[in-house]
């Protein structure tokens, strides 16, 4: 198929296009950075520079390159710094998750478009109620914590919107497997703290088992949700001291639930303690899905060994040379 990939030069969509060319397709790669046109020419798509909430742009790139499916994976996260208020950290995400969808789906309406796939998320989500770990049926958080609301919204819109089209939302987990992932540095900083009981549960996806499981979807009928996480849902407490491990950082701290109320307010408190996690075992079920790393456990070991064993000071010449005698 002609696929058009928004959010194609990012941290999932650079992974995904040379697996869509990999197995046939024709991509073209939409990116919104004059910088980001090489890339994408260098892994096999045609690049187009747009902006995904003018929406005469959108149906223009979209009709004039015979788009045959959509893969909607824009976001604008890209160095953002994380504060008291997610809201505003995702202010233009937001955006692109209400206009941008809705100028993709009246283009893709327009054109014919066969398949669309958009990206979501499943940590948070859930109501903070009943078991630990949910499935696609459960229900969402209905109260979502102070300033996270519009974000939550964000997200619940893209889902009915492309599910009403008959498309694909994918729930993904927390995406790690990248050497520059947004939480190296706070956790190797110990600015990542368990909060209370740290019982707050946080589902995982390496970058990799994400794009398998998003090309599959492709060839999947919708309307459906599914949760892209892997086999292991764990507690903030549990998860949180083998990623410092495996980043060769000292053990996180432990903060009272009063302490992180004050200085990171009342969402960090309630994501830390009382979040539930997602199941993947509809994915796995309907998709056909096999994560290649079926929990964080081994892809953090995987994946950020290496960067903290790179990291490490060099020894000097005169160092070496002294190991090297004995």
């Amino acid at each position: 198929m002609r696929i058009f990939v928004a959010g194609a030069s990012g941290a999932l969509g650079s992974r995904l296009v040379p697996h869509l060319i990999d197995a046939g397709h024709d991509v073209i790669g939409a990116h919104n950075s004059p910088a980001s046109a090489e890339l994408l020419r260098t892994l096999g798509a045609k690049p187009v520079l747009v902006d995904l909430l003018d929406v005469d742009a959108v149906r223009k790139v979209v009709l004039e390159n015979e788009s045959e499916a959509i893969l909607h994976q824009a976001t604008a996260l890209a160095n953002v710094r994380f504060g008291r208020s997610l809201d505003k950290t995702f202010a233009r995400t937001n955006e692109l998750r209400t206009k941008g969808t809705d100028a993709l789906l009246a283009a893709a309406r327009e054109a014919g478009v066969r398949r669309f796939v958009a990206q979501s998320f499943a940590p948070y989500r859930y109501a903070r109620e009943g078991g630990p770990v949910k499935t696609e049926d459960d229900p969402l958080d209905r109260t979502p914590p102070p300033n996270t609301q519009q974000t939550s919204s964000a997200m619940t819109y893209l889902e009915q919107v492309v599910t009403d089209f008959g498309g694909i939302a994918l729930r993904y987990g927390g995406f790690y497997g990248d050497a520059n992932d947004a939480l190296i540095e706070p956790v190797r900083k110990r600015r990542l703290p368990i909060v209370g009981n740290g019982e707050g549960i946080f589902p995982w996806i390496h970058l990799e088992d994400a794009v398998a499981a998003t090309v599959l979807a492709l060839d999947h009928e919708g309307p459906a949700i599914y949760n892209i996480v892997d086999n292991e849902p764990a507690p903030v407490r549990v998860w949180l001291p083998v990623l410092a491990h495996a980043l060769g950082a000292k053990p996180p701290r432990r903060f009272p639930v009063w302490l992180a109320r004050l200085f990171a307010g009342e969402a960090a408190v309630v994501l830390g303690t009382e979040a539930r996690g997602a199941t993947n075992a509809k994915a796995k079920r309907e998709l056909g899905w096999t994560p290649l790393y079926p929990s964080w456990r081994k892809g953090f070991a995987a994946t950020y060994s290496a960067i903290s064993l790179a990291d490490r000071p060099k020894p000097h010449a005169a160092t070496r040379a002294n190991h090297s005698l004995g």
